[in-house]
């Protein structure tokens, strides 16, 4: 893509990346893609806010060189230090040895420990001020998200918060770049919902912290570092992130998220009984099939639903191992206080039950209720399943 104009003389200069299938090496994005944004301010002094991972150089610099010579960029701010932000750093001190990178007094840090750069280092800290020439730039420091270096960058001429990993998330650009522009907004927030709780979510209270922080700076555009820039309705992102934050702490929506994992089919036919039973209290239910369904997927149900529906058999005397990872991943990811049930089957021996209860004990999950059968499931407990998954529905329809 060409760069891009949001305000006179500021410029989108990131790219679309459809071709990693791992972002962080861990969370799927072949099909979604993603946008690595970055920002030129082509002022009296010129600079970069953000770079971007190193891949397709050749597109990011011939993006600058159609607003200006990459050599006469003064400063690189640098809001976050990771290598998707930070990747093409060597590369463009290469061409502008002189520049000024600046950032907060960690990333001073790790920009020795990353890049064993030293020199031209200009540190800046809490509501400090850089001057470009006809506009100033204000910086906020906003740390653990979702490093200890990270801040944002704001410019009060036209009202832009350059906000890092916050208020960003998964999906490459479609054609158009604003939300306003956008045909296909619920998909964005979608993956924005997905970004948050893979990568945001541990430091749910940080971002509540910054969205105070920054409540009486007038704002008209949040230009992320992934995703869409939102400039028609720039508090409809900080809206969402406020309520998925305050999920960590605070009642969640009234849905139960089904897990479930089958050998041969036995534990399948009873999470159709199970769904069945749910879905007759009027409770939304969404279904995950944890050994084929990347984790990706079912966090941002678990993290946005009330109740959890876990089914799994018994395997090698444990948790079925695909549910086990899917549990595990919840405990990273710091899910609590939900309410839970569990169904599952086991042949000479049970232990599945045993394994999750201990699995999600840090979780402070309430275990409500639990339905276990030998074998294969006789027409007694398909019936008993259905009103297994009615129970619990009702008792997270209560919570209203």
């Amino acid at each position: 893509m060409p760069a891009v104009s949001i305000k006179p003389d500021i410029y989108w200069i990131g790219v679309n990346d459809r071709i990693t299938d791992l972002f962080e090496g861990l969370w799927p994005i072949t099909n979604e893609g993603v946008t690595y944004n970055s920002y030129l301010i082509n002022d009296e002094k010129k600079a970069i806010i953000d770079l971007m991972k190193s891949f397709k150089g050749d597109e990011y610099f011939a993006q600058i060189d159609e607003i200006t010579d990459v050599s006469k960029i003064d400063y690189i701010i640098i809001n976050h230090m990771e290598p998707d932000h930070s990747g093409l750093l060597r590369t463009l001190r290469r061409i502008s040895p002189k520049v000024t990178l600046v950032g907060s007094a960690k990333t001073k840090k790790l920009l020795e420990d990353f890049f064993s750069i030293r020199n031209n280092v200009e540190v800046v800290g809490d509501g400090d001020k850089l001057s470009l020439g006809n506009r100033t730039l204000q910086f906020f420091m906003t740390p653990f998200l979702h490093w200890p270096e990270t801040m944002m960058t704001y410019d009060p001429s036209d009202r832009i918060l350059f906000s890092c990993d916050a208020f960003g998330g998964y999906g490459a650009i479609r054609g158009a770049i604003f939300d306003d522009l956008c045909e296909n907004a619920d998909f964005y927030e979608k993956e924005a919902l997905r970004y948050y709780v893979n990568i945001v979510a541990n430091y749910s209270p940080r971002v509540l912290s910054a969205i105070e922080k920054l409540a009486d700076i007038p704002v008209d555009v949040i230009a992320p570092s992934h995703g869409l820039i939102w400039r028609g309705n720039s508090s409809r992102i900080v809206d969402l992130y406020k309520k998925w934050a305050e999920y960590a702490t605070e009642k969640t929506e009234p849905g139960v998220t089904l897990v479930y994992g089958s050998m041969y089919g036995n534990t399948d036919v009873v999470m159709n009984a199970v769904a069945q039973g749910i879905s007759r209290v009027g409770v939304p239910v969404e279904i995950f099939d944890a050994a084929r369904t990347h984790v990706s997927y079912i966090l941002p149900s678990l993290w946005t639903k009330r109740g959890v529906m876990i089914g799994a058999p018994t395997y090698e005397v444990s948790l079925f191992p695909p549910m086990a990872d899917v549990l595990n991943m919840a405990v990273r990811k710091r899910i609590k206080n939900k309410k839970a049930a569990y169904f599952g089957s086991y042949g000479w021996s049970g232990g599945a039950l045993r394994e999750m209860q201990k699995i999600i004990e840090p979780l402070k999950w309430d275990l409500t209720d639990t339905f276990e059968f030998l074998g294969a499931p006789t027409e007694e407990d398909i019936k008993k399943a259905e009103e297994f998954g009615a129970r619990f529905a009702e008792l997270v329809k209560k919570e209203d």
